[in-house]
């Protein structure tokens, strides 16, 4: 029997009736033939998995810029957390989890070296603005490869997910629900994690009504929030929190707004990372043959703005990279002839 087939089936027998099914997915822009062992959801996540944008995300900036303890989180491991609790729910809830962990490893694709520090300046400078969900979007729809073709051709459902993981929009199915739920569990509570294991706050610090409602440690908070979404969100055609745990997990979130994401010493390098996305984005405004050859065939036969191609470039750089970009630019070398 077809492999594929037969989960079809179990999906169609187990799953809730709110679920999104592998074999209901409107398809994908690209019409491929169906893949004799995998569905069409597992294909996508297999293509994320194995895209080098996927793999960049080890050193792009979480929280903390550019962190030398091997503890603090990436955005890789952030993804792997959303991944995570975004199954978690989906099983329980009995949706599709081949969707969620899809849309899951995909949702921050399109972010920027220096995380949100990053994403700010691009949207600054791009007079068309930029946003990381719809650049995740962009890499997947056109950045990424596959076969020499441009694009992954992800399905509808997991790209609809990946742009809608963040902002006001919602996404059209519950799968998509969830993994903006898992992204907010996840970065609120690991970034807790790390801003205390680099003395940004203390335990003691955080709001004591939040903690007495979702729990005292990083395991009670999870665990607690997971459990208000699936008590909340079974049977039902949305996904939810209860009021009670949904407060306190925005007041949790403005606590770390105004004591982490914006404190002076946890963004003291902030304005060195803004400086150097600054500077780059202008030089290739003024010399734009002085972006790479490969980057630049993307475009080929294209009618497409230099500022999105400039912003498609830096945006797709790691930490790393960046700086050493920019010194190889902008820092003289030594003369070193004997």
């Amino acid at each position: 029997m077809n492999i594929r087939l037969r989960i079809e089936e179990i999906e169609k027998n187990n799953l809730s009736e709110y679920a999104m099914l592998s074999q209901n997915s409107k398809g994908r822009m690209n019409y491929e033939k169906p893949c004799d062992i995998r569905t069409d959801f597992q294909r996508d996540r297999d293509r994320i998995i194995h895209s080098k944008s996927f793999r960049r995300l080890k050193h792009k900036t979480q929280v903390f810029i550019a962190p030398e303890g091997d503890h603090f989180r990436t955005r890789l491991t952030h993804t792997l957390e959303v991944a995570q609790i975004g199954r978690t729910l989906a099983r329980a809830i009995r949706l599709n989890e081949d969707l969620v962990e899809a849309i899951a490893l995909g949702h921050d694709l399109g972010h920027t070296p220096f995380g949100h520090t990053g994403e700010r300046v691009l949207n600054e400078l791009n007079p068309r603005g930029f946003k990381h969900n719809k650049q995740s979007l962009r890499v997947v729809d056109f950045l990424e490869h596959k076969d020499d073709k441009k694009g992954l051709n992800l399905t509808y459902e997991v790209r609809d997910g990946i742009k809608n993981h963040s902002g006001g929009e919602k996404s059209q199915t519950l799968e998509g629900q969830v993994v903006k739920y898992a992204d907010r569990i996840a970065y609120i509570n690991h970034d807790i994690d790390d801003a205390i294991r680099a003395g940004v706050i203390k335990k003691e610090d955080l709001p004591i009504e939040c903690i007495e409602i979702l729990g005292t440690t990083h395991g009670e908070r999870i665990n607690n929030m997971i459990l208000d979404i699936i008590n909340s969100s079974i049977g039902k055609s949305t996904i939810m929190m209860s009021e009670e745990v949904g407060k306190a997990t925005s007041v949790l979130r403005n606590f770390m707004f105004e004591n982490v994401y914006l404190n002076k010493d946890a963004k003291s390098e902030e304005t060195k990372a803004e400086y150097i996305i600054e500077q780059l984005y202008t030089y290739y405004l003024k010399n734009n043959k002085a972006l790479p050859e490969e980057h630049l065939k993307n475009y080929e036969d294209m009618d497409c703005e230099i500022e999105d191609i400039i912003c498609d470039y830096i945006a797709g750089t790691t930490d790393r990279y960046v700086v050493n970009l920019f010194n190889n630019i902008f820092i003289p070398k030594p003369w070193q002839k004997y």
